[in-house]
């Protein structure tokens, strides 16, 4: 997987990230929002009104003192976490 960060505060980051689509992107959106100190997750893909930009792009805002990376790195974290929990649960009832 490859990141590019677009732009960075410290309770903001925009990160384009190749190779992905809805499926993932969803997916992390959704780990984000279930994490403390996020205020807003959100990406886009939209070639159209985006200069001709396909890879995604995630835009994450958290809450005063809370570091938009680490923020990011919990989200992703919670992704592992819960894929994890799925394959244990789906190989269980095999």
């Amino acid at each position: 997987m490859e990141l590019r960060v677009i732009e960075k505060e410290p309770t903001m980051i925009s990160i384009e990230i190749a190779g992905e689509d809805h499926t993932f992107m969803n997916v992390l959106k959704g780990a984000l929002l279930e994490s403390e100190g996020i205020t807003a997750a959100t990406y886009d893909v939209n070639p159209e009104q985006s200069g001709g930009q396909t890879d995604p792009v995630l835009t994450i805002k958290t809450e005063e003192g809370v570091d938009a990376l680490d923020a990011l790195e919990d989200g992703a974290q919670r992704v592992v976490d819960k894929s994890d929990s799925f394959r244990e649960a789906f190989e269980a009832a095999a």
